[in-house]
């Protein structure tokens, strides 16, 4: 038997067909826009020509390369991405405000995504207009954009909290206006995969998208489960972040879809997922984001051992604990010996070195290595874990600094 259908049992391939996914699944990623918008994180143009140049080689289809009309950096950034001659479609995004397209326009991205939001709370207390204002903007912005020859993506925040029938109005609308794509989003992340289910079929039967796309969001965990459910309920495009950066608890993490699409539904992406462990690493780097210890693919400690019936069965067999061979997305397998750590690893460890040792001196090495474990002090980790939450409690501009700012700027205070 193979070691993919040990770590399978040939499940997943045999029902995959029956989930009746799209085929191809059209990656759309985020890391560059909505990624960037997590506090504290700032790419320049030339570190985001370095994640995206990454994303094209693994075979990301397209990239969301920010909203031109932010700053003139960002027009930059954009336009660098779109002349880089890469192999993904850069797309810009845009409000639904003509200016802003025109800026997408400008910058040379084939594709433009024009976003506005959708819900009431955002219409009354946000934006301050009518759902008939919201329906003129968006149709004149999409005209504009078909009009350029881009390839048009319309999106509307927190799709899913606004009234279905203004939902169906006027998507509806702007499909029939040209818009290629449309995209639902669950901004504030209150779907559930069931719930999810139910309202994409609805939304489906109302509207019938020729091009199905979905954004969501984690602030409940639940962004990876949703984007799958979107795409069993028939959605084409899923949106992306490289870590599952993005704003507040982030977005559906790119690694987690794509290797659950590769290795839990047997679909073919077509991407290079061997490579997917160093664009992780890319995107911590120049992010300034960490990703934690365990966090599902890409973690420090995914592909780690330390507890002595897990190394004990891995070192019989990787399937027993491991979903998957670590080499797949760029990984390396690593047996970590400490607290719980069972002598099958100290064998292992001194076999490594063309070491052989009888049992007594094994049991004696195992309690040192339990007893040095335990007796280690925590004041370096706590150390660490201080300065952690003092750059994440308060990322982005400290107040000290905005106050020097203000003094700078001759504002006299006098509250």
């Amino acid at each position: 038997m193979s070691i993919e259908d040990l770590l399978t049992e040939n499940f997943h391939s045999r029902t995959a067909d029956q989930r009746h996914l799209a085929s191809p699944i059209v990656f759309w990623d985020e890391t560059l826009r909505d990624g960037e918008q997590m506090p504290g994180v700032h790419y320049s143009p030339e570190e985001k020509l370095r994640i995206a140049e990454l994303l094209s080689e693994i075979g990301v289809p397209i990239i969301d390369a920010g909203i031109p009309v932010v700053s003139p950096d960002e027009a930059r950034s954009v336009a660098r991405l779109a002349s880089a001659g890469l192999h993904s479609h850069i797309l810009g995004s845009a409000r639904t405000v003509l200016a802003d397209v025109d800026a997408v326009i400008k910058s040379g991205a084939s594709h433009i995504a024009i976003f506005v939001a959708a819900s009431n709370v955002h219409l009354r207390y946000k934006l301050k207009m009518t759902q008939a204002q919201v329906r003129e903007a968006a149709l004149n912005c999409v005209r504009r954009a078909k009009e350029a020859g881009l390839h048009t993506a319309f999106v509307t925040e927190d799709t899913v909290r606004a009234p279905l029938d203004f939902v169906e109005q006027l998507y509806r609308d702007v499909q029939d206006a040209g818009a290629d794509r449309l995209v639902v989003a669950d901004t504030v992340g209150i779907m559930t995969p069931l719930t999810f289910r139910w309202w994409l079929g609805e939304f489906q039967r109302r509207v019938r998208p020729r091009d199905l796309s979905v954004h969501c969001h984690n602030d409940f965990g639940l962004a990876t489960a949703n984007t799958l459910t979107a795409l069993e309920a028939g959605a084409v495009c899923p949106h992306t972040c490289v870590n599952g950066l993005g704003e507040r608890s982030g977005n559906a993490s790119f690694e987690e879809v794509a290797f659950i699409l590769e290795r839990l539904y047997g679909v073919r992406t077509g991407l290079k997922t061997e490579r997917i462990y160093e664009l992780s690493r890319l995107v911590e780097e120049l992010s300034g984001i960490p990703v934690p210890a365990n966090k599902a693919l890409v973690g420090y400690f995914s592909f780690s051992h330390e507890a002595g019936i897990h190394t004990h069965g891995i070192l019989a067999h990787t399937a027993t604990y491991e979903p998957m061979q670590p080499e797949a997305i760029g990984r390396q397998r690593k047996m970590i010996l400490g607290k719980h750590t069972g002598k099958a690893a100290l064998v292992e460890k001194l076999r490594e070195h063309g070491v052989n040792a009888s049992d007594p001196v094994l049991v004696e090495l195992l309690r040192r290595v339990k007893e040095t474990t335990e007796s280690r002090s925590k004041t370096e980790l706590r150390h660490f874990l201080n300065e952690y939450r003092r750059l994440f409690e308060q990322p982005g501009i400290s107040d000290e600094e905005f106050w020097a700012m203000v003094a700078d700027a001759g504002i006299r205070v006098t509250a």
